[in-house]
């Protein structure tokens, strides 16, 4: 997987069909990226200097995969830091006739930054 390092586009997203792409931010208001504005901007004016996955978690259900990871990205935008912590979710499937699996869903969310999320939500497992 290419990080783009030396200032190029990160290939987190190259696994997307680029007509499928849409980038929404969670912003007040939230605003939308179509995929041609996306790709001119990661090709150009966002930039990504590094990259790195942690807290993995995939499943299989009948012919369909989960996968999920922090993602933690060092990127510049029109020259200017914009470090970001993202939880991001993909949804693969097998093709039907190769049978190679095929990213056809990824979401990016922001990480709850609370530390007692976590006890709290392990304090209700039943198999502790």
């Amino acid at each position: 997987m290419d990080a783009g390092l030396g200032g190029s586009r990160c290939s987190f997203v190259e696994g997307t069909h680029l007509s499928q792409f849409r980038m929404v931010a969670g912003s007040q208001p939230a605003v939308l990226l179509d995929a041609k504005s996306w790709w001119e901007a990661a090709t150009t004016r966002y930039l990504c200097t590094s990259y790195s996955f942690s807290d993995l978690y995939g499943r299989e259900i009948e012919g369909t995969a989960i996968f999920a990871t922090r993602l933690h990205l060092e990127a510049t935008v029109d020259g200017h830091a914009w470090p970001q912590k993202f939880w991001i979710t993909d949804l693969w499937r097998k093709s039907p006739i190769r049978r190679k699996w095929q990213m056809i869903e990824r979401h990016l969310s922001q990480p709850i930054q609370d530390p007692q999320v976590g006890p709290a939500v392990r304090s209700l497992q039943l198999w502790r």
